[in-house]
C-alpha cells in the first residue's frame, strides 16, 4: 500500500447518523471525501476532500458526471485503491466511478437491479427465491385490476424510494385509492430514473429482519442482523431495531444460502449490502435488497454489541479484501437497541430535553434529530420525522425493549402543533 493511497467516499451523510462509518473507514486507509460541502465535523477523518455536487441543481439527479470527473481527478494525482458510497441516492454514481476506474465494487447493473424494486422483485423471482406475490401499477385503473390478482390485504410502494418512504398497508379495496395515491406522489420526490410506477405487493405477515452483508469474490458474509419495530400504521415507519451479538440467524445456513443466491442472481459484485427478510408461516420471503449499507444506525448497533467496525469493512470489501466480520462478544451488550421519538402530531419543534446518562438502565447514548424551528411532518405529509433517538444495552432482547421504551419516555419535546 503506498503512502498516498486512499480510499474515495462519495457523500458523507448527516453527522448523527454517518460518523461511525467515516471513524471506522479512517481507521482502516486513508479517505478521499467527495462531498458537496466542504468539510467540518468531517476533517477529523479524512486526508483531504473534493467539493462537488452530489445532485445536478436543475433537475435534483445525482450528479454522476460531475462526480466521476471529481474522482478521475482525484486518481490522476494519487493512487486509489477503492470507492465506496452508504448513500442510497449515488449507489449507481459509485458504482460508475468504480467502472471507470478498474476497482472493485457494485457493478452498475447490480446496483441498478437493486435501486428499481420492481427490477429487484422480478430478478428474485426468475430465479425461484421466495418472494411474495407483486404487480406494477403505473395508473389507477391499473391498480385496481393489479390487486384483484394479488389479493388483499397488500402493500404499495414506490418503485425507487427507500427506508419505507411512500409504503402503504391496504387491507382492502375501500383503502387502495388514497395508498396509491401517496405512493404514485411519493414515487416522484426521488430520481426520476425511478419515478412513476407503483408496486402493489401481497402483503407478508411475521417477524422482519434486515441484513448486514459483505459480499466479496462471489461468497457473502453476514456481519449484522437487525430486528425491526414498526409503527403510524397504516404506514410503515421504522421506529427503532435491535441487534444481538450472538443471534443464530448470523449463522443460519439456509438463510446465508438465500442471501448469497440473490446476490449471485442481481449480479452485484462486490461491496456491502443491506437486505431485508420476512420470515412468514411459509418461510423466509426477501423483501428488498439495497446495494449499501443499513441506515438507522443499525450498523452502529452491530458495532457495539460485537465490536465488527463496519466502516472498516466497507473499506476491505472495496478495496478487494476479504473482511474480517468475526464478532468480539467478550465486553460488549449482549443485546444493543434503538429507539427513536415521533411527535404525537405534525408541529414546529421547540426544545428537546434528553435523559442523562445513569437516569435509565443500560442507556449507552441519547441524541437530538431536529433542531429548534424544523417542522416535523407525520406520514403521509412526511416521514423520518424523528425528534431524538435513545440506545441502550441489555442482556436479551425483552429486557432491551423495555429499557428503550423507558428511555425514550424521558425524552421530552416541546413544540406547536401545525394547523390542518
Amino acid at each position: 500500500m503506498s503512502s498516498d493511497e486512499v480510499v474515495l467516499i462519495v457523500g458523507s451523510g448527516g453527522r448523527a447518523y454517518r460518523e461511525y462509518l467515516l471513524r471506522g473507514a479512517a481507521s482502516r486507509r486513508p479517505v478521499w471525501l467527495l462531498n458537496g460541502t466542504e468539510p467540518g465535523w468531517q476533517r477529523d477523518w479524512i486526508a483531504g476532500a473534493s467539493v462537488v455536487p452530489l445532485l445536478d441543481e436543475v433537475r435534483l439527479i445525482p450528479d454522476a458526471e460531475g462526480l466521476r470527473a471529481a474522482a478521475a481527478e482525484v486518481a490522476r494525482q494519487r493512487p486509489v485503491a477503492g470507492v465506496l458510497t452508504y448513500d442510497e441516492t449515488i449507489v449507481m454514481a459509485t458504482a460508475r466511478i468504480a467502472e471507470d476506474l478498474g476497482l472493485p465494487g457494485l457493478t452498475v447493473s447490480g446496483a441498478d437491479r437493486c435501486r428499481n424494486k420492481h427490477l429487484c422483485r422480478r430478478t428474485l423471482t426468475a430465479g425461484g427465491l421466495p418472494q411474495p406475490r407483486f404487480a406494477l401499477a403505473h395508473t389507477l385503473a391499473e391498480a385496481r385490476r393489479a390487486a384483484d390478482e394479488v389479493g388483499y390485504p397488500l402493500v404499495v410502494k414506490p418503485r425507487g424510494m427507500g427506508a419505507s418512504i411512500g409504503v402503504v398497508r391496504v387491507p382492502g379495496p375501500e383503502s387502495l385509492d388514497a395508498a396509491f395515491a401517496v405512493s404514485e406522489k411519493t414515487s416522484h420526490e426521488g430520481a426520476p430514473a425511478y419515478e412513476g410506477g407503483v408496486i402493489l405487493e401481497e402483503y407478508l405477515e411475521g417477524h422482519e429482519i434486515s441484513v448486514d452483508g459483505a459480499f466479496c469474490h462471489g461468497d457473502y458474509q453476514p456481519f449484522c442482523v437487525g430486528h425491526k419495530r414498526v409503527g403510524l400504521a397504516p404506514y410503515f415507519e421504522e421506529t427503532g431495531h435491535v441487534v444481538v451479538a450472538a443471534d443464530p440467524l448470523l449463522t443460519d445456513p439456509e438463510l446465508t444460502k438465500m442471501l448469497t443466491e440473490a446476490h449471485r442472481l442481481l449480479g452485484l459484485g462486490s461491496g456491502l449490502t443491506h437486505t431485508e427478510v420476512m420470515f412468514t408461516s411459509r418461510g423466509p420471503a426477501i423483501v428488498e435488497v439495497n446495494a449499501r449499507l443499513g441506515g438507522d444506525l443499525i450498523p452502529y448497533l452491530g458495532l457495539l454489541a460485537t465490536g465488527v467496525d463496519p466502516g472498516r469493512v466497507a473499506v476491505d470489501v472495496a478495496t478487494g479484501q476479504w473482511p474480517a466480520v468475526r464478532a468480539d462478544r467478550e465486553s460488549r451488550a449482549p443485546v444493543t437497541g434503538i429507539r427513536f421519538g415521533y411527535p404525537p402530531e405534525d408541529c414546529v419543534v421547540g426544545e428537546i430535553t434528553l435523559p442523562a446518562p445513569g437516569q435509565v438502565p443500560g442507556l449507552l447514548e441519547a441524541g437530538a434529530l431536529a433542531s429548534p424551528g424544523e417542522r416535523l411532518l407525520l406520514p403521509p405529509g412526511g416521514y423520518i420525522s424523528r425528534y431524538a433517538y435513545v440506545i441502550c444495552g441489555a442482556g436479551d432482547e425483552a429486557a432491551c425493549d423495555a429499557r428503550l421504551a423507558e428511555a425514550i419516555g424521558q425524552v421530552s419535546l416541546r413544540g406547536d402543533p401545525l394547523p390542518g
